[in-house]
């Protein structure tokens, strides 16, 4: 274990009151550093005045200018510098970096050439390379998996280095009786409703019992409109959503562009299992471990995961945690600048052992 305690800046685009994968892994950060001796600071949109995202109002752009950046950073004064997302504050905090010389780490989260792509005719190429120099200038770029690793190095990205995710088993659990009084089997998806999220694609399949959707975003009206037979939950959090996800018997996902997908693992902890495609994110969440059914007939992939023991997928969240997943987060940093790393054994034991102690007390 590094006892030494040191500040991490986190400077990131995507940040309260907006709901997706982004935020909740660093709301997750924050939570869980203190367990390694060490304090958070995020710099975020809301520290100035913003606009929203043409297409897509829910996601507000900061208008900060390189000078305000720099002053926040330097009134921080971080031991380290990750940079989360690719926009304004992201950009602007790499910016400092380069010009300061200040060594920083990224992370890659969304295939986001191709998200653009799906609301604009931008080529996919011409955005990978951007990205590409954008996150070659650090030390290091976080991905969730092997599959994300080798599409990146692919292009031409260097020095990536895995960070998994997580999931609260406590938060997310199974529960008694079932909140969602609908025809069964009931289809569930949960996330942003938008575009390149692919939802259509789950939406259109000719499944028994009931599809239903929780979430917002910009393509909530117009789905509502075309499949008025679906039912559409709006966003939900904290045990609400739980008792959705528990409530199901099938959690569907279609996207074909995300990284790695959270709320995979938040439906599994609710024991329900999964169905998706066989693509980057489902394919290394699930893939081979008996929770999930992957094929690009999504259909297909939904009727066989009602035949999956939720048992199953029970175990196989409880395997899988944020404070694993922190410390990975934390020695990625550490390793690129040749410091001792966390012994994470450790720091499990130790983080088991105070909760044993705050439960006796």
């Amino acid at each position: 274990m590094r006892p030494e305690p040191f500040k991490v800046l986190i400077a990131t685009d995507a940040w309260h009151p907006q709901i997706n994968g982004v935020v909740r892994t660093f709301e997750r950060v924050c939570e869980y550093a203190p367990h390694y001796n060490v304090e958070i600071d995020v710099l975020h949109p809301g520290e100035w005045r913003t606009v929203p995202l043409p297409t897509y109002n829910e996601i507000r752009l900061a208008l900060c200018t390189y000078g305000s950046v720099r002053d926040r950073i330097e009134a921080s004064n971080p031991d380290y510098i990750h940079i989360a997302t690719e926009g304004p504050v992201g950009f602007r905090t790499r910016q400092n970096c380069l010009r300061t010389g200040r060594g920083f780490t990224t992370s890659y989260h969304t295939k986001f050439p191709e998200y653009l792509n799906a609301r604009i005719p931008v080529p996919v190429d011409w955005t990978y390379k951007r990205l590409c120099d954008f996150h070659n200038a650090g030390q290091a770029i976080m991905v969730t998996n092997d599959s994300l690793k080798r599409e990146l190095s692919a292009r031409g990205f260097e020095n990536i280095r895995l960070w998994s995710r997580g999931v609260d088993c406590e938060v997310f659990h199974p529960i008694e009786n079932s909140v969602l009084d609908l025809p069964r089997p009931i289809f569930l998806y949960v996330g942003r409703v938008s575009v390149e999220k692919n939802i259509e694609a789950f939406l259109k399949l000719d499944l028994p019992g009931t599809k239903v959707v929780t979430g917002k975003g910009p393509q909530l009206a117009d789905l509502q409109s075309k499949y008025p037979d679906v039912h559409f939950t709006g966003a939900k959090e904290g045990e609400e959503l739980t008792e959705i996800y528990a409530s199901s018997d099938v959690f569907v996902f279609p996207s074909k562009t995300d990284t790695f997908g959270i709320v995979l693992l938040e439906a599994l902890a609710c024991g329900t299992p999964v169905a998706a495609y066989p693509v980057t994110g489902p394919r290394d969440v699930v893939g081979g471990t008996g929770c999930g059914a992957l094929s690009d007939d999504l259909r297909q992939a939904a009727l066989d995961a009602l035949e999956i023991p939720r048992e199953r997928c029970r175990a196989y969240a409880k395997e899988q945690s944020w404070l694993r997943s922190i410390g990975d987060f934390m020695n990625n940093i550490l390793g690129v600048n040749d410091e001792p790393e966390f012994d994470l054994d450790e720091i499990e034991r130790a983080a088991s052992a105070e909760k044993r102690d705050f439960s006796s007390g």
